[in-house]
């Protein structure tokens, strides 16, 4: 079968040199797993952390891809709930389902927890024509969502939906910044935010700012220019006057990282929560303290999420609450392409691939 393999690393970010279409054996099922054509696949920022070699080394030849949606061609002699013929999405968060954290329901704590496509191999990502995952690692797909729909959610609406509704229980009438909201997390955090009822101050570049106000975001601003807290902290101020409390932010959805950091510490009322995942203009970021101790802030860390939330948030995108945004589709042979398009910053929602 075909399948997108790179077997050395790219620090430089040249994926032309690495990224190579192979011929490798089609996957049998073992007994807990299903095997399933995939029909399309989503990058994340994980693709280009693999191929960098940074922050952590990854398991050669490799295979990328955590996102992934297709149609079940074989299952092995254990899998209960799986037939072949069903249509599914991959839960990309492999753990060992067995430790305290897994049985209590915090498999994303697990201490054994590999992110698949990104962590695992050789040779085992959603990046190919045909892949396999533990039955408990796919979730089937409602028949009213499409694969390339389930392909563009899966790890990224599991992530968001995790830290906005488990990690920082979000609740209605409350003020809630969304950093990036051109970007895959982005435009499921307006959406979620929305769902719940909340007033949402969405961040993203100028291209992208009409786009997040047509999404759902009740305003938008441009996290490019210097000041651009001093106008979220404006907006606050409007709408604390209509609530009758004080101004500021009760939820920071952040994704983001960098130079922004200390200044969404900033915006937060006292109490409120910023909740975290990954780091996308970089981790090493200075915190001033004052912010934390005297505001009595929430720091909330989040990684993916479980299974079960995967299938609550796309019981919502049946219902026609949540919808994926795709911005491009490309084929495996035009992956070097595609993932230069994530790595320059100019998409708005996900990127696919097809096999």
């Amino acid at each position: 079968m075909k399948a997108l393999v790179y077997e050395e690393y790219a620090p430089d970010d040249d994926y032309k040199r690495i990224l190579k279409i192979k011929d490798i054996p089609e996957p049998k099922p073992k007994s807990n797993e299903v095997v399933f054509k995939v029909k399309f696949a989503g990058l994340n920022h994980d693709d280009i952390w693999g191929m960098r070699g940074k922050p952590i080394q990854i398991p050669m030849p490799h295979i990328s891809g955590t996102d992934a949606a297709g149609e079940v061609v074989a299952i092995g002699e254990d899998v209960i709930d799986i037939k072949v013929g069903d249509r599914v999405v991959s839960h990309g968060n492999i753990s060992c389902r067995t430790c305290r954290a897994c049985t209590s329901g915090r498999e994303y704590d697990c201490k054994q927890r590999k992110v698949w496509g990104f962590q695992t191999g050789p040779l085992w990502g959603g990046y190919c024509e045909v892949t396999h995952l533990p039955e408990v690692n796919v979730v089937k797909i409602p028949d009213n969502i499409s694969y390339e729909e389930a392909a563009a959610a899966s790890m990224v609406l599991t992530t968001s939906w995790h830290m906005l509704v488990g990690r920082a229980k979000i609740k209605p009438g409350q003020t809630v910044l969304i950093m990036g909201g051109g970007s895959g997390m982005g435009t499921f955090g307006i959406q979620i935010a929305k769902l719940y009822g909340c007033d949402v101050i969405s961040t993203a570049s100028s291209e992208k700012l009409e786009k997040c106000l047509e999404l759902g975001a009740d305003y938008a601003v441009d996290h490019r220019k210097d000041d651009w807290h001093k106008e979220v902290f404006s907006i606050s101020k409007e709408l604390a006057k209509k609530k009758n409390e004080p101004p500021g932010i009760d939820v920071i959805f952040e994704h983001i990282g960098g130079s922004h950091w200390n200044k969404e510490l900033t915006l937060l009322k006292y109490g409120a929560t910023l909740v975290t995942t990954g780091a996308t203009t970089g981790y090493d970021v200075q915190t001033d303290l004052r912010h934390i101790f005297f505001k009595g802030t929430n720091v909330l860390g989040s990684t993916q999420g479980t299974r079960a939330e995967l299938e609550e948030a796309m019981h919502w995108m049946s219902r026609g609450k949540i919808r994926s945004i795709i911005d491009s589709v490309y084929s495996l042979e035009d992956a070097v392409d595609a993932h230069t398009k994530m790595l320059k910053g100019n998409v708005f929602g996900k990127i696919l691939m097809r096999p």
